[in-house]
C-alpha cells in the first residue's frame, strides 16, 4: 500500500485560504445567443480551503472533478462542479475561475463584411455557504481624444483600449448584449475584417464622437445601472496611448446604481 503524504498531519498550526492547480487548459461550452452553444478552450484554476491540521490537498481530484463533466462543462454546471469539489476533497470552500475566448459574428458597418470578433471572458465562482458567481468582460474598442480634437487643425489623436466589465447579476444575461452596451459607449468599435468604406465610416464616426477613458466608464456606468438583473458592476476603461508613452485609465464601481463613494 502506498503512502498518502497529503494526509499527514501538519504541525505549524496554519489553514490555508485557497490550494490547487492553476492554468489547466479544457474544452468548455457556453451558451451562444445567436448559435445557441459555442464550443471553446478555457483555462481553469481551481482551488479549495485547506485546513490547518492537513499538509496537502489532492491535486489529481479537481482534474477527475473536470473530467467528470466533460461535454458539460457551462455556465450553468459551475456551481454543481463547485459543490463537487467540496465534496472530493472535503472541503469547506471551493473556487473556480474559467477565462476563455469568445466569438461573436460581427458585420462591418457600411460592407456587412462578415467576421468573428474575440473576447476575453472570464467566470470567478466559489462555494462555501452559498454560491457566488462574477462575471468579467474585456471589451477591446476606440477611442478620440476630444482634447486633441479641440486644439488641431488636421484630426486627432485615437487608440485602441480596453474596456474591463465586472458584474454580479441574479439570473443570466446575455454576454452578447452586454458587449453591445458596451461597444457603444467609446468613440467606435473595433472589427476584425474592415473594406475601404467601412475604414471611412470607423475612421469619421470616431472623429464625430470623441471620448476620453472618464467619458467611456461614465457612459457605460449609466448603460449599465440599467440593466435591473445587475447587482454590483465595477467598469474599468484602459487606452493604450498613441501619442504618449503611458496608458489612460479610470474605473467605477457601482452597486444597485449608486456609485461608491
Amino acid at each position: 500500500m502506498l503512502t498518502d503524504i497529503q494526509n499527514e498531519k501538519d504541525q505549524r498550526g496554519w489553514p490555508i485560504d485557497q490550494v490547487g492547480v492553476k492554468n489547466v487548459k479544457y474544452p468548455i461550452t457556453v451558451l451562444d445567443k445567436q448559435n445557441v452553444r459555442q464550443s471553446t478552450v478555457a483555462t481553469f484554476n481551481m482551488y479549495v480551503n485547506l485546513p490547518h491540521d492537513f499538509r496537502g490537498t489532492h491535486m489529481s481530484r479537481f482534474i477527475e472533478v473536470l473530467e467528470s463533466h466533460r461535454g458539460e462543462i457551462s455556465l450553468r454546471s459551475i456551481e454543481g462542479i463547485l459543490v463537487e469539489m467540496k465534496q472530493k476533497l472535503k472541503a469547506k470552500s471551493s473556487y473556480l475561475e474559467i477565462t476563455f475566448p469568445y466569438f461573436i459574428e460581427k458585420k462591418a458597418p457600411v460592407s456587412k463584411a462578415k467576421s468573428l470578433m474575440e473576447y476575453e471572458c472570464k467566470f470567478i465562482a466559489e462555494h462555501n455557504s452559498n454560491f457566488h458567481l462574477t462575471i468579467v468582460l474585456k471589451i477591446p474598442v476606440s477611442t478620440l481624444c476630444p482634447c486633441s480634437k479641440a486644439i488641431s487643425a488636421r484630426g486627432a489623436h485615437n487608440q485602441r483600449g480596453i474596456v474591463t466589465l465586472t458584474y454580479k447579476s441574479k439570473k443570466l444575461i446575455w454576454i452578447e448584449d452586454i458587449i453591445n452596451q458596451v461597444e457603444d459607449c467609446a468613440s467606435g468599435q473595433l472589427y476584425t475584417l474592415l473594406k475601404r468604406p467601412d475604414e471611412r465610416y470607423v475612421t469619421e464616426h470616431a472623429y464625430d464622437h470623441p471620448a476620453f477613458v472618464e467619458d467611456v466608464v461614465r457612459n457605460v456606468a449609466l448603460e449599465i445601472s440599467k440593466v435591473k438583473d445587475i447587482e454590483w458592476f465595477k467598469v474599468e476603461a484602459e487606452n493604450y496611448e498613441s501619442i504618449h508613452n503611458h496608458n489612460a485609465y479610470a474605473m467605477i464601481q457601482a452597486h444597485n446604481g449608486q456609485d461608491e463613494k
